[in-house]
């Protein structure tokens, strides 16, 4: 997974996907200082890209849920790359939304799945893990059994790890907050200055910077 990791790193930050400011922070819609902001959408118009992050995603699910039968994606980041996959596996293909429909059917889940039926969930981004989670939530609560999760990257927030560990859910990641720094600091794309600064945000993102308005 470590050059794997290395690679995905690499194509995120070259395309700005991933961008990096300990110095001139970002602020989320959260309210949350963050040196960095994550918009993995943007690999979708990079078609050697796109391709890439979807092959690796196709054979790691594979290799890790074989008796697969359908893949979700999270709406709306993974909407399109969850499509991608589906297709390139030969499955059916549904997505989540984070609210029910106010109007017609009300549904929470778009497309066809039968109860029973064995899902693997596609997610762009893993922040705190909330989103994601609810998404399984309404899948099981369909009465289907979801074998695990695939995102493209994490931050490696400690509740999101406590709160998939609590809700049994396997997760797997084609990069993560460590592998992108690893990354950007081999091709000086921070200093070892930033280093720690970028580890005290991961540890407490919601008090660091507070100072700043």
């Amino acid at each position: 997974m470590k050059v794997l990791e290395k690679a995905v790193a690499e194509k995120l930050l070259k395309i700005k996907a991933v961008k990096l400011q300990p110095r001139n922070p970002f602020t989320w819609a959260s309210g949350w200082k963050s040196p960095i902001y994550c918009d993995n959408r943007k690999t979708l118009s990079y078609p050697q890209i796109r391709t890439f992050i979807k092959v690796e995603i196709s054979r790691l699910i594979l290799e890790l849920y074989p008796d697969v039968e359908v893949i979700a994606g999270v709406a709306t980041g993974a909407i399109a790359q969850g499509a991608l996959v589906a297709d390139a596996l030969g499955l059916p293909f549904i997505y989540i939304r984070p609210t029910p429909k106010d109007h017609g059917l009300e549904n929470m889940i778009e497309g066809d799945l039968r109860p029973g039926q064995k899902v693997v969930v596609i997610e762009d981004l893993i922040s705190t893990g909330g989103s994601s989670l609810k998404a399984v939530d309404a899948i099981r609560n369909d009465g289907s059994e979801v074998l695990g999760m695939v995102a493209i990257f994490s931050y490696g927030f400690p509740v999101a790890e406590r709160r998939f560990k609590a809700a049994k859910v396997k997760l797997t990641t084609l990069c993560n907050y460590d592998s992108v720094l690893a990354e950007a600091l081999a091709t000086n794309y921070i200093a070892v200055d930033d280093i720690e600064t970028l580890k005290e945000w991961r540890e407490n993102p919601a008090e660091w910077r507070k100072d700043l308005k």
